[in-house]
Formats: C-alpha cells, sequence, structure tokens
C-alpha cells in the first residue's frame, strides 16, 4: 500500500501552519487520520499534536548561537535544512512504516528553499524512495494577490516550486476569510485570471518597455500553457476546504486503491419468498 503527503509550502506568512491545523480539524470531523510533520526549524508553536519535529534534531537558535558557524536566521535555517538532509535516517525513523499513511509536511517560509537550493527536491526523491506520493501545496497569502504585479509574482514563485520539484501541486490563496467583500470580489479574476486582459489593464504602470516587453513574455506563457491556476481556501468554508482536500487526493490517486463492492443487477437480487407470495395471492384475489 502507498503512503501519502503533503508539502506545504510557501513564503513565510503565507499561512501553512494555520492550513495545517484546518485541515486536520477537517479531517477529524470526517473521521479521516491526518498526521503532521513540522520541518521549519525556526518554529515557536503549533495548535496541533505532531508525529516529528525537525527541532528535535536540529534547531535554528543552537546553529546561531554557534561561533564556529557565525550564520544569521536565513544561513541558519538553511544548514538546518541541510543537516535534516544528511541526517533522513532520523526522519525514517520517526515516520515509522505504517501503511496508507496520510501526512503533513509544514515546511520553512525561505522561497529560496523551492527555487534554487536542492534540499527540498532531495527530501521529495527521499520519500518517494519510501513509497510516498508527493504533492506540493503552495500557499500564497490573498491579501497579497489583489494586484496584478503582485499576483503575476506570486504565479512565478508557485511556478519556480513546480519546476524545482517536479511534482504534482496545488496552489491556493489563503487567508480568503480575512478579505472584506470588495476585496473577495476583486481576488475572483486572480482565481481564473486572463492574463493578456490583466497585462493590457495595467500597461501603463510598465513605464520601461523592456519590462513591459518581458512581463507580457511571461503572462503570455503563464496564460497559454495554463500552468498555474490558485484555489481559495476559507478557513470558515468547510465546503470549500473539502473541495481543495479532493483536488490534492486527486493529484496523488488517494483512495483508487480502496475496493468498492459493485452494486447488483436488477436479475441478480435473490428472490425474497414472503414477497413473492403476497403479490401472487394479490393477483389471485
Amino acid at each position: 500500500m502507498p503512503r501519502y503527503a503533503q508539502l506545504v509550502m510557501g513564503p513565510a506568512g503565507s499561512g501553512k501552519s494555520t492550513y495545517c491545523a484546518t485541515m486536520i480539524e477537517h479531517c477529524q470531523a470526517i473521521n479521516r487520520s491526518v498526521q503532521v510533520v513540522n520541518l521549519d526549524p525556526a518554529a515557536e508553536h503549533f495548535n496541533y499534536p505532531v508525529m516529528a519535529d525537525i527541532r528535535e534534531l536540529i534547531q535554528v537558535d543552537d546553529v546561531m548561537e554557534d561561533m564556529s558557524l557565525r550564520f544569521g536566521p536565513n544561513g541558519g535555517l538553511v544548514f538546518c535544512m541541510e543537516y535534516m538532509a544528511n541526517n533522513f535516517d532520523w526522519l525514517e525513523e520517526s515516520l515509522g512504516h505504517v501503511e496508507d499513511d496520510y501526512i503533513l509536511f509544514d515546511c520553512p517560509g525561505q522561497i529560496e528553499l523551492y527555487t534554487h537550493l536542492p534540499v527540498m527536491r532531495q527530501l521529495v526523491e527521499q520519500l518517494q524512495q519510501w513509497e510516498f506520493r508527493v504533492c506540493g501545496v503552495f500557499l500564497v497569502d490573498s491579501q497579497f494577490m489583489v494586484e496584478t504585479f503582485k499576483f503575476i509574482s506570486g504565479v512565478m514563485a508557485a511556478l519556480s516550486a513546480m519546476v524545482t520539484l517536479e511534482i504534482p501541486q496545488v496552489n491556493i490563496m489563503t487567508k480568503m476569510d480575512l478579505l472584506n467583500p470588495k476585496a473577495k470580489k476583486e481576488i475572483e479574476k486572480y482565481l481564473d485570471p486572463d492574463m493578456y486582459s490583466m497585462m493590457e489593464d495595467n500597461s501603463v504602470g510598465l513605464r520601461s518597455k523592456k519590462f513591459r516587453k518581458l512581463t507580457k513574455a511571461i503572462c503570455g506563457l503563464i496564460d497559454d500553457y495554463s500552468m498555474v491556476r490558485f484555489m481559495p481556501f476559507d478557513r470558515t468554508d468547510e465546503e470549500g476546504i473539502n473541495i481543495v482536500l479532493q483536488h490534492i487526493d486527486f493529484s496523488i490517486q488517494y483512495g483508487e486503491d480502496l475496493e468498492f463492492k459493485e452494486p447488483k443487477e436488477l436479475n441478480e437480487e435473490p428472490s425474497n419468498p414472503d414477497f413473492d407470495e403476497f403479490f401472487q395471492e394479490k393477483a389471485d384475489s
């Protein structure tokens, strides 16, 4: 039996831990077992239990206090992730070997981990060797995405993670519940965007012809190949949460190995002597 994993990614403050907490609560409500692994060595607290915590292996504060390393916060976090990559046996032991596991990996917010550093790619490959089907879940704060050029920036960040990790990826706009009604209506056009129209509406703001041409090329690439789409995530909307979970499950084929009983054909139904006798008596009378 395969195992299943969501790699919860995104910039700092995009709502990764809140997403995990919401998914845990939702899955408990539908009697579904889901675990969380914390891979953020700088995390402070959670609102849910974790089955494994990278801080048991290494912490950012300890790295920064090591005078022989002399790392700042970002360098210290990258060092911690590289240290984990060299000690995957710790993660393997923490995960155990239970079949049909479904695990959310709450990842750090340093965007360079998903753009040009090999650590997360190494993690994905290791999970696949352990028979995990992995889906990337890339989060972007919806409050950040209400302007066209910020939206394009978010799209490029999501696309960079897709290219680097080479796994199925579901992109999500979080914190929809924090938007006012006007902002919610405004952001609808970014969920299924017409990149060419958006570019034309904002081309006046681009003073440089070079950057205008580059931005149009990027928008054309995204639009022509339908490379990035976002789903809304409102933590107060149970139906919306379920739709997001269904999309993720579909991408990793969760539940396809379950056996379902085929409904019997009408002519296969066993006859009931009591009912047959009852209707025969009605016909005779």
